[in-house]
């Protein structure tokens, strides 16, 4: 009888984790690899964070919180959604990071069979969590052509009456694509009618560049009791690893995912609390500043891989990624005589080729692609381009 469980034997390895993993043992082997896959800002957090999380813990906040989170975090979250009134401490529950908010609703919510519409492309780990907890992934394509944005008409037809949840990941990893109010409002009508919830995840939402983010909940307040949003400090804030992520929504949800959470991790980390109020209470313009840094590096790695000959890549509006065809490239051979038949082919090609480490578009459901991140210093994605475009000329 194997020690390992059936359900654990559906469930691959984080593809995003693993590439970042690879990419850094290939460096503690000498080679200057170039790593554009991990989604983790280069930016330092802010240094009045770390020195609130430095009072908060000599003055003695290392005990053990409420299950839900501190009053103080949750009071803060509240002004953040201040536009709604109706959310409160019993609609708020903090967690160890927006992924773990994500498995507590689901872990929390479906029953064996149950389905959850999931837009392809579509972050890794969503597939994989509602799998593990007893749901069935139904993966709707979303091509480039419409921006890879689910399409009311193609959710209507997705929806059953086995239908539980529909992910809506804005602005999405791994395009960058940003859902404008008009396009959550005709999502909101297909969904009204039905007994299905969203799941709203808006953990990049301090990331948009060339359009204004609004939230599912701004959209259609009317679906307020059908919606959980989540996000977090991670991605904005520059602190992934104070693991702070936090779900909103319905009460009973809510409830349910926080007597989940007490036979599990119990609370997260009270210092990362104290840090996080600090963060969503504290001053904000940096966020601009910082946004303007990320603009900045899209153009270079947007302008770099469109220059290059069988790579198309649209300008994406918000995230730290974009999401490259390389359809141009598939049947090529290299000069070992390889013929590249998918982007894994071609994502190997440019890690072992051009020292160069980006997650191919298998990952997220939607090929011939590769998601390259520009979450990293200029003068890298400059050297990433230069790389690549000399390894892709030797092909034939």
């Amino acid at each position: 009888m194997s020690i390992i469980s059936e359900r654990m034997k559906k469930i691959k390895p984080s593809a995003t984790l693993e590439l970042s993993q690879r990419a850094n043992e290939l460096k503690k082997s000498g080679k200057q690899i170039l790593s554009l896959t991990a989604g983790e800002p280069d930016l330092p957090t802010p240094e009045w964070i770390c020195k609130d999380a430095y009072k908060a813990s000599i003055s003695g906040e290392t005990k053990y919180t409420s299950v839900g989170g501190t009053d103080a975090i949750k009071s803060s979250i509240i002004k953040k959604y201040q536009y709604n009134d109706d959310i409160g401490f019993k609609n708020i529950l903090v967690s160890c990071g927006a992924k773990h908010s994500i498995f507590n609703a689901l872990m929390s919510s479906l029953n064996d069979g149950d389905e959850v519409i999931i837009p392809a492309p579509y972050w890794v780990s969503y597939p994989a969590m509602v799998t593990l907890c007893g749901g069935i992934p139904k993966i709707v394509e979303c091509t480039e052509s419409n921006g890879f944005k689910l399409q009311p008409r193609d959710l209507q037809k997705a929806i059953t009456k086995k239908t539980k949840w529909v992910i809506i990941n804005t602005p999405n990893n791994p395009t960058g694509s940003v859902y404008s109010r008009q396009e959550l409002v005709d999502i909101g009508k297909v969904v009204e009618n039905t007994s299905c919830y969203i799941m709203s995840d808006e953990i990049y939402e301090h990331h948009t560049y060339d359009t204004n983010f609004t939230s599912f909940y701004q959209a259609n307040p009317n679906l307020i009791k059908q919606t959980l949003t989540i996000s977090g400090v991670s991605k904005a804030y520059a602190m992934t690893g104070w693991r702070i992520g936090y779900a909103v929504g319905p009460e009973d949800l809510v409830k349910s995912m926080e007597k989940l959470q007490s036979q599990s991790t119990s609370n997260a980390s009270s210092i990362s609390q104290a840090a996080s109020v600090s963060a969503l209470s504290g001053p904000q313009e940096f966020l601009q500043e910082r946004c303007e840094i990320f603009k900045n590096r899209r153009n270079i790695i947007a302008n770099g891989l469109n220059s290059i000959k069988g790579i198309t890549c649209s300008i994406p509006d918000g995230a730290f990624y974009v999401y490259a065809c390389v359809k141009g490239l598939i049947g090529k051979k290299t000069s070992e005589g390889k013929i590249l038949l998918s982007d894994k082919d071609v994502s190997e090609y440019f890690l072992n080729k051009a020292n160069v480490a980006a997650v191919p578009g298998i990952a997220f459901g939607l090929s011939p692609y590769i998601r390259f991140s520009y979450a990293t210093k200029e003068d890298v994605i400059h050297s990433a381009i230069r790389q690549i475009d000399i390894a892709t000329k030797e092909l034939s």
